[in-house]
């Protein structure tokens, strides 16, 4: 409780003294769209080209959030699961990413602005990829990553709520 209150102390002071400008308004998280699809209710798409994950309510419904996926030379399909949920979680940056930038501490904390795993993490089998939050929302509805699933925060926390462990995720091209 002290951490939330010294963070939105240290929030309004930063205001206040115009060092940050004012968030934009709040997002809706999802929109329900008409989704023609063999999916079972509960699945997770990502469709990479289009740059959209949805979620599949069923009865010709899902909920489709705007993500950003990876770089050409990073993109991924295939079918895997959700293998673990973490708030805030820590990120420890993958060798891959380390080879490319290799000022990165080996870990940077969950809640960090400096975390671009934002708000909340959905790993995914295999330990490689992952879908989540961000700290660079500009980066949402492009071609950006190392292969991760990035969303809008309220948008991962709205997923995160619906998800289970094991929920079945697609990505398709």
């Amino acid at each position: 409780m002290v951490k939330v209150k010294f963070r939105l102390a240290l929030h309004l002071f930063c205001l206040m003294a115009g060092v940050l400008a004012p968030s934009a308004p709040a997002r809706a998280a999802g929109v329900m769209v008409a989704f023609a699809g063999a999916a079972a209710p509960g699945t997770v798409i990502v469709r990479t080209g289009e740059r959209h994950l949805y979620f599949v309510i069923g009865d010709g419904r899902a909920l489709r959030y705007s993500v950003g996926v990876g770089r050409s030379e990073r993109q991924w399909t295939g079918s895997t699961a959700i293998e673990a949920k973490f708030v805030e979680p820590n990120w420890a940056p993958p060798a891959a990413i380390r080879r490319d930038n290799p000022a990165l501490p080996a870990v940077i904390a969950g809640g960090s602005p400096a975390n671009p795993m934002g708000a909340a993490a959905l790993t995914l089998t295999g330990g490689v990829y992952a879908i989540h939050g961000t700290n660079a929302p500009g980066s949402i509805g492009g071609f950006v990553s190392y292969g991760c699933i990035r969303m809008h925060n309220s948008d991962v926390m709205d997923l995160f709520s619906r998800v289970g462990v094991g929920t079945r995720v697609l990505v398709e091209l």
